[in-house]
Parts: structure tokens; C-alpha cells; sequence
């Protein structure tokens, strides 16, 4: 027992450093720039999981509902949540274990920002290493183009002047912006921000739908088919998948090993804004929701319905810079230039991440669809299957065993409740999620291309009126 708060302190060592150094600079820069620009707190991990967590996906799970049924929609949202959260768990054990492994060595992270694939690779060795690489940037690459694509989805609701792939290519010169963010720790105040506006939308798409009433002859038929079952089920899966920066949020935290009960508690509170948002619109609208994957297309322009959309806007902006920015650390890694303290150098170079992200958006515009299947493909892999497998294996031995940084919660049952909850999780999403999850959002999808095709202009919108 003492060795492990031994290590726990070790582990905390580089932090600490770095706070000292930071403090140490603070004359030089206004209370007022620290407040904005600067975090590393409980509250800003907490605030960044859960802002994170739920963007544009909140204005699609209406839509999953519909596919669902309103009862499996709860339960599906409940039960991937805790799930999430557990993985979630898992991905921050394995980072503490790491690091310390690493400062016994003596490495110093100061200018180095610990991610997953680093994590794997010292744990679990170089094959470990490009799977969790490969997987972890496939879906961050998806997840920025999703971003693109609902940016584009939501503004032409208050703007139909230009089509949506028009906006595509305005928004993704806006996005690039994202490049001047050195790194998580400065997403305070984008972070704060942001969890207010997802909660202004939420709120906003409850209290709206409800005033609207049920539409006329409303029918809630979900489920019908077991294709749109599965394909409802795997977005609530990507919805909650949210933790492929993990890693990276928790480096950027004075303290990290406090990180582990925070994305439990981001979740709980994403849920007070997801389960009574996708329900009451649901209960108004019905089956209408099944060609209307965005929320907003069926509520009355108001002055209320366009702040939301404004916010979301925004709001998928900062979401954008959480997906892409671990993408930016992987890029200036191979380059070389990761360790530079030239922040317009490392802006520069990250530039050429954003293209293939830009070009994306433009092939595949469908908003709703392609949430599920990067959710069947990516998500089940990246957060799920991969953490749950490789905590199991770097615990393998007698010996990792005892000399574990963090021991499993007493009320799992120690490390045979452990194990069994990681088979669990491993073998569900495989079948359930990557499987039948797969195969439907896969039928989804390729549904969507043979019906709008690629590149087209403007994805589920309505006849111009002559």
C-alpha cells in the first residue's frame, strides 16, 4: 500500500513542476489572460469532457429515437454512458501507469504532450502502438469532418442563400483557425462556453417541442426494421464514445491523477441534456424524424430556434479543435517539430491536417449517417475494445498485478471483477456495436450515397419553392 502512494506522487512530480513554472511566469501575464487562456484544474477536465461529449451529435439522437423507440432509446443512452465512463476509467489507469513507469526513468513531459498511441506503445509494445494509432486517428479524423458537415447542416436553417456544401468550404476556412491552439490547456474559457451553449440547445429543443405539441396524426412506430434498430443503437454508442482525448485532457491537468471519477460525472450531466431533448422531440414529431436527422429542420423558426443554431455553430467550432488538435500533436510529431516553443511555426505546420478533413466533408455530407457508422467502425475499436483489451493484457502477469499504480475498486471484486467487466465490454461491442452496429449503419450509409450521391450540394434539404 505505501509503494502505491509512492508512485502515485511520482506520477504527479512533472505536474507539479510545471505549475511552479507556470507560476513562476504568471507576473508577466494579467490575471485576467490566465483566467481565459490557461487551464489545468479539475473543473476545466470537467468542463472539457463535457463539452466534448455531446455537440452535434445532441441535435441527431431525436433521429436515433425515431429508429429506437423511445423506450430503447433511454435504455441504449443509460447503459453506453456507464460504459463510456468505464472505459473511459480504464484509458486514465493506463496513462498513470505510464507516466510513472516513465518518471522512474526520468523522462521529463514538460514540452511533451502524452497521447494513447504513446501510452500503448510503452505499455504494450510497437504492434499495440499502431493499431491504437491507427484507430485513434481515423476516428479524430472523422469526428473534425462530422463537425464540418453539421456546421453546414445547421446554418442553412437560417441561411438557405448558399447550399450546404457552400458552407462547407466557409466553415472549414474557419475551422483551420484551430491551428493558433497550442494545446488543451488552452480551451478554458472555449470549454466553459461551450457546455453552455449545448445546454442552451438542449433546453431549447425540450421546452420548444413541447410548446410545439404533437404534429398532427403523429406516429411512433420505431422499431420497425432491424436495420434502423442497429443504427439508432451504434449513434448512441458514438455519442458516448466520446474519449479519444482522454489522454490528452488529462495531461493537461496540473493533478491527473483526479481524472477518474470526472468523466463519470461529465456523463451524468450529459445525460440531463440528452435524455429530455431526443425524448421530447421524439414525442412531438414521431416518425417524421426518420428523413429529418437534424432536430432543428422540423422546428418553427423562431428567434430562439436561430440563438441555437448560432450556438451550435460555435459550439462545433471548439468540438472541432477537440477532435483535431490530438491529430495536430500526431502530425507535429512526425515532423519533427513538436517540442518547438515557435507557436507560429507549429500553426503553420499543422495546416495540412485540416485538407484531407475539408476534402471529406464534401465527399460524404450526410448528417446523421455517417455518426453511426463512424460510431460501428471507429468508436467500438478506439474507446471501447482497444482500452478494455489492453488493460487486461498489461495486468496479465502476477507481478503487474501487485506492482499497479492504481488497484481496482474494492466493490468490483478485485481483479476477477475487473476482468470480467472488460470481457463484458469487449465482447458486447464487438458483436453488438462493430457487428450487427456495422453491418446496419454500413446498409445505412451506402443507402444515403445511392439516394444523394457524392459530393451533393445540399443533403436532405427541401425543394426551393418556384
Amino acid at each position: 500500500m505505501a509503494s502505491e502512494k509512492v508512485e502515485t506522487v511520482i506520477a504527479g512530480n512533472y505536474v507539479e513542476m510545471e505549475r511552479d513554472e507556470q507560476g513562476n511566469s504568471s507576473s508577466a501575464k494579467s490575471k485576467f489572460s490566465k483566467l481565459l487562456w490557461h487551464g489545468g484544474s479539475v473543473y476545466d477536465a470537467w468542463f472539457s469532457c463535457s463539452s466534448n461529449q455531446v455537440a452535434q451529435v445532441l441535435l441527431t439522437l431525436p433521429y436515433s429515437f425515431s429508429q429506437l423507440g423511445m423506450l430503447s432509446g433511454i435504455i441504449f443512452q443509460l447503459f453506453y454512458g456507464l460504459m463510456g465512463s468505464w472505459t473511459a476509467y480504464l484509458i486514465c489507469v493506463l496513462y498513470i501507469e505510464y507516466r510513472t513507469r516513465k518518471e522512474r526513468e526520468k523522462v521529463d513531459f514538460r514540452n511533451h504532450v502524452i497521447q494513447w498511441f504513446e501510452v500503448l506503445d510503452g505499455l504494450l509494445g510497437k504492434h499495440w502502438r499502431n493499431i491504437g494509432l491507427f484507430f485513434n486517428c481515423t476516428f479524430l479524423l472523422f469526428g473534425s469532418v462530422i463537425q464540418l458537415i453539421a456546421c453546414a447542416s445547421n446554418i442553412y436553417y437560417i441561411n438557405d442563400n448558399l447550399d450546404k456544401r457552400t458552407w462547407t468550404y466557409i466553415f472549414g476556412a474557419c475551422c483551420a483557425t484551430t491551428v493558433f491552439i497550442p494545446s488543451f490547456h488552452n480551451y478554458r474559457i472555449w470549454s466553459f462556453l461551450g457546455l453552455l451553449m449545448t445546454t442552451y440547445t438542449a433546453w431549447y429543443l425540450t421546452i420548444a417541442s413541447f410548446i410545439h405539441g404533437q404534429v398532427e396524426g403523429v406516429k411512433h412506430s420505431g422499431p420497425t426494421k432491424m436495420v434502423l434498430y442497429f443504427t439508432g443503437a451504434t449513434n448512441i454508442l458514438y455519442t458516448f464514445g466520446g474519449h479519444a482525448v482522454t489522454v490528452e485532457i488529462m495531461h493537461a491537468m496540473w493533478k491527473p491523477q483526479k481524472f477518474k471519477l470526472i468523466y463519470l460525472g461529465a456523463t451524468i450531466y450529459v445525460l440531463t441534456l440528452t435524455l429530455p431533448s431526443a425524448s421530447a422531440v421524439y414525442w412531438a414529431f414521431g416518425d417524421m424524424l426518420l428523413n429529418h436527422s437534424n432536430a432543428l429542420s422540423l422546428l418553427p423558426r423562431t428567434g430562439f430556434r436561430d440563438t441555437a443554431v448560432v450556438l451550435m455553430l460555435i459550439h462545433q467550432f471548439i468540438t472541432f479543435g477537440f477532435a483535431c488538435t490530438p491529430l495536430y500533436f500526431v502530425w507535429e510529431k512526425f515532423i519533427g517539430i513538436h517540442e518547438t516553443k515557435s507557436l507560429f511555426k507549429r500553426a503553420l505546420a499543422r495546416l495540412p491536417v485540416v485538407i484531407p478533413i475539408w476534402f471529406l466533408a464534401i465527399i460524404f455530407p450526410f448528417f446523421g449517417p455517417i455518426n453511426s457508422t463512424v460510431g460501428s467502425l471507429l468508436v467500438s475499436f478506439t474507446v471501447y475494445i482497444i482500452p478494455a483489451l489492453a488493460h487486461m493484457v498489461t495486468f496479465a502477469s502476477a507481478s503487474a498485478r501487485e506492482n499497479a499504480v492504481e488497484r481496482p475498486p474494492k466493490f468490483l471484486g478485485g481483479w476477477a471483477g475487473l476482468y470480467s467487466m472488460n470481457i463484458f465490454v469487449v465482447v458486447w461491442v464487438f458483436v453488438v456495436g462493430f457487428g450487427f452496429g456495422g453491418w446496419a449503419s454500413m446498409l445505412n450509409f451506402v443507402r444515403q450515397i445511392d439516394t444523394f450521391g457524392l459530393f451533393t450540394k445540399c443533403f436532405q434539404c427541401p425543394p426551393r419553392k418556384a
